[in-house]
Parts: C-alpha cells; sequence; structure tokens
C-alpha cells in the first residue's frame, strides 16, 4: 500500500523538495491533498501532474482561477484559512506534511493531530506558539510527530533506541548564516539580497532571513523543549559552519552521538515521509576524504540579539515564545519588503516582548490573542 501524503504548504521550498521526493519513490507514496496560500500557477501546476484528491489555495481571490484551470480533473478544489483545517480532517490521507510557514500552520496541525493522523512537521513555528498543547493532544491521541527539520530530525535519529537512557543535553548546530562573525556596523547595512544567500542551504525567504538574524536557532531550541520533553538549560547552540553535523545528543555518561550528512533538506524530508524505514536515495554523499575539516564556535548572541531573546523566551516560557515569533514575523515582514533594517528587527522583537502581557499558562484561545496582541504591536512600529 502506498501511503497517502497530505502537504499543507506544497509550493514553497519543503512542500517542493517533498514533491521531488515523491516522484521519485512513486512505488511507495502518492499525493492526497495540496495546499498553497497564494501561488496559484505552481498549485495548479502540481495538481495536474500528482491528481490530488484536493487542493487548498487560501487566497479566495484565486479560488476562480484554480477551479478553473482544473475543472476537466477529478480535484476537488476549495478555498479559505477555514479550508486548511476542514481538509486537515479528511480521512483519506495517511500523513500530514506541515510545511507552512509560520503561525498559519498551527491550527490545520492541530486538526490532523484530532484526527488522529501522523505528522511530518516542518513548521516549527507550531511548536514555538503553543507546544505545550500541541504534544499534549499528540501523546493523548497517541500521534506521532517526526521532525523535518534537519536538525530535530537528527536528534530524533540519534534518539532511537535510547528510550531508557537519560538525556544531559542535547547540541543544536548552527552555520551562522551569511553573516558569521560580522559586527553590528556591518549588519547596519545588510539589504534582504544579503541576507537571503544562505551558504549551505536553499531556503524560503522567512526562514533564511531567519536564519541570517540567528533567530530561526532560537525557535528550534523552544521546538525542541517541546518535541523531545527537556528543560531549557538542556538545550544548546553551537555555531558550525559546515553543516555537516546537523545536531548532536550527549547522554548522561559524556557519550554524544551525532547525525552527520551533506545539507539537503530531501534526506529529512524523505526520512520522515517514509518513516520508520529507511529508504535508498540518489542524494550526495558526504566524502571525508575530501573535507578541510569540520570547525565550531559559540554564537555572537551579543550582536545576533534574536538567539539572546529567545533564548530568554524559552526560559521564561507562557506566552512569551508565541510573543517573539509573532513579533518576528512582522519583523521579517517589514524587512523583506524595505520598511525597516536588519538590526531593527531584533529591536522590534524586543520592544514587543516587553509590551505584551505575561501569561504564565496560556490557553489555545490566550495564545492566539497573544498572538495578534504581538502582530499588532510590531506592525504599529513600522507603520504596516
Amino acid at each position: 500500500m502506498k501511503k497517502r501524503i497530505a502537504i499543507f504548504g506544497s509550493t514553497g521550498s519543503i512542500g517542493t523538495q517533498a514533491l521531488e521526493v515523491i516522484s521519485s519513490n512513486e512505488d511507495k507514496f502518492e499525493v492526497e491533498i495540496l495546499t498553497a496560500h497564494s501561488n496559484e500557477k505552481l498549485l495548479i501546476e502540481q495538481a495536474r501532474k500528482y491528481k490530488p484528491n484536493a487542493v487548498v489555495i487560501v487566497n479566495e481571490k484565486k479560488y476562480t482561477t484554480v477551479k478553473d484551470e482544473l475543472a476537466g480533473t477529478d480535484v476537488k478544489v476549495f478555498a479559505g484559512e477555514a479550508s486548511l483545517e476542514e481538509v486537515a480532517a479528511f480521512d483519506t490521507y495517511d500523513m500530514m506534511l506541515a510545511a507552512i510557514v509560520g503561525f498559519a500552520g498551527l491550527k490545520s496541525t492541530l486538526k490532523c493531530i484530532a484526527s488522529g493522523k501522523p505528522v511530518a512537521l516542518a513548521n516549527k513555528e507550531t511548536l514555538v506558539v503553543a507546544g505545550d498543547i500541541v504534544m499534549q493532544k499528540a501523546v493523548k491521541k497517541r500521534v506521532p510527530v517526526i521532525p523535518v527539520d534537519s536538525e530535530h530530525s537528527a536528534i530524533f535519529q540519534c534518539l532511537l533506541g535510547e528510550t531508557r537512557n537519560k538525556i544531559e543535553k542535547i547540541i543544536l548546530t548552527a552555520s551562522g548564516g551569511p553573516f558569521l562573525g560580522r559586527k553590528p556596523n556591518f549588519l547596519v547595512n545588510v539589504k534582504k539580497e544579503h541576507a537571503l544567500q544562505h551558504p549551505n542551504w536553499t531556503m524560503g525567504a522567512k526562514i533564511s532571513v531567519d536564519s541570517a538574524t540567528l533567530m530561526n536557532k532560537g525557535l528550534e531550541m523552544i521546538e525542541a523543549r517541546w518535541l523531545f520533553n527537556l528543560q531549557p538549560e538542556q538545550i544548546e547552540v553551537i555555531v558550525h559552519p559546515e553543516s555537516i553535523i546537523h545536531s548532536m545528543v550527549q547522554f548522561e555518561d559524556g557519550s554524544i552521538k551525532a547525525q552527520m550528512g551533506p545539507p539537503d533538506m530531501k534526506l529529512p524530508i524523505q526520512y520522515a515521509l517514509a518513516f520508520p524505514q529507511r529508504i535508498p536515495n540518489d542524494f550526495p554523499r558526504y566524502d571525508f576524504t575530501r573535507s578541510d575539516g569540520l570547525h565550531f564556535e559559540k554564537p555572537d548572541i551579543k550582536t545576533f540579539r534574536n538567539l539572546a531573546l529567545a533564548i530568554q523566551a524559552l526560559q521564561k516560557g507562557g506566552n512569551v515564545p508565541c510573543v517573539l515569533n509573532a513579533a518576528n514575523e512582522i519583523a521579517v515582514y517589514g524587512f523583506l519588503h524595505n520598511r525597516i533594517g536588519f538590526l531593527d528587527m531584533m529591536e522590534i522583537v524586543e520592544r514587543a516582548m516587553d509590551k505584551i502581557p505575561f501569561i504564565e499558562k496560556p490557553t489555545l484561545e490566550e495564545y492566539f490573542e497573544s498572538d495578534a496582541a504581538a502582530r499588532n504591536f510590531a506592525a504599529s512600529l513600522i507603520h504596516i
């Protein structure tokens, strides 16, 4: 039986690479659902090629175009944010790949879990915003949440077979992004085209900027806290410019396990989709004999303050990570649209964390309220 995959966010970087993985393994996977926010042209192209049961275009203005273009097919077409939850509740798929960028992916992921379906999680913001609630629901429904981020996939793989062994700490590796070693006097003049040029990974615009500010690594720390049931002091970040070691686990006896490989997101995507099996591929292999060595250093959290702010949010908990994420999404939007400078993003996040009232144990509704309040406040600072 082929595994039927629902890709939420099929036109983004993770979604398109997942479809490449599926194309190379047509005997193992088939596409059941595809969703996109506004890229109707690529969604239509994907629907014609992979013939899913249903597609969702979130931007309702694009509905007629998608509907008309797919009129001669058996593909059901839905539109609007509410439709994401509606199709997530379908019983026709076996696994969701949650690849919608940002807070927008939370509701559909929760609906998938409520339906008892496994989640291949590429949307770290889901756990950053409401990790306690999401993982509680996953445990209650006995739903596997398999991480797709290369760092969390590495930790997940290192922990297999280690259920009874105590973790001393996990070590998340960071490439350092395109501005590794740079200081504020350089960063003040950085433009979006510079921030989007990641040295190792091919990613979407939002995650590329987050990598450049080190916010991405901070979000990953918060995600790891919930994924692996850790305390904040058990999570460490180290800069590893080559991006060959994707992350490590140190056990209580001092032994360290690492997962390694070339920086290629298709590998953790394939691993998550095929889990618990490993399946062959023709991806590039790492050649130790041609290596110039593997290097490590501490992150510069004084210059890249977003990482320090994320650590602060991790330690304080409550709704603070939710506020951090919301303000950051607005700040990144402002930067990508040339409204603010590179260093302004960190200032906006910090001000939002100071402004929005702290809630120690938020309900899901209070998470949504905190998200909205942080977005509105951050938007007011950059006049969106």
